[in-house]
């Protein structure tokens, strides 16, 4: 689709993420994109958009617990490459690593399998970008098990909490 046509169609699906103030606790401004997830064409136009810049040029798709699985998902999909699963400590039958990051409101741990051939190429995916925790430990992740983060994208980023400062260059598809 071409740009001018696309415009429209990602407009309409950034005017489904939802703010809602004070979710998980005071001072948090979450992002929900269920109403996105919702809309097939929004779906699909955003994957389109999270994955463009990279097309071609990764062997798998990484995604972060929880949402960004299923952006990962429709990526890999939409690429015709493998899904791996970034998950939260605990959750893993058979982790090969873990990495402890800062929240905005918090610590938290991610683990992952060891199931990528070495110097895999993998595109990382998450929803939202806020401090940069999340992402930052996913690359090291990623990293530390012997395969190469091409790329860091995510559907949404919150200007002004250090993501971007934190994480390094990445694709946003949508800012606040």
């Amino acid at each position: 689709m071409p740009d001018a046509e696309l415009a429209p169609a990602l407009a309409h699906a950034e005017s489904l993420i939802r703010s809602l103030p004070d979710y998980p606790q005071p001072g948090i401004v979450f992002r929900d994109i269920t109403p996105l997830l919702a809309d097939a064409e929004a779906l699909r136009v955003t994957t389109d958009a999270i994955v463009a810049p990279f097309a071609g040029r990764f062997d798998y798709v990484a995604g972060i617990e929880a949402r960004g699985f299923i952006l990962a998902g429709a990526a890999a999909i939409a690429a015709g490459v493998g899904f791996i699963p970034i998950r939260k400590a605990g959750k893993l039958p058979r982790p090969a690593a873990s990495v402890d990051y800062a929240l905005e409101y918090g610590t938290a741990t991610i683990e992952m399998h060891d199931d990528l051939p070495a110097g895999s190429r993998v595109l990382l995916i998450d929803d939202v970008l806020a401090t940069g925790g999340t992402l930052a430990a996913g690359r090291e992740l990623v990293e530390r098990l012997g395969s190469h983060v091409i790329g860091i994208s995510v559907l949404f980023e919150i200007d002004g909490l250090g993501g971007r400062e934190a994480v390094g260059d990445l694709h946003t598809v949508f800012h606040s």
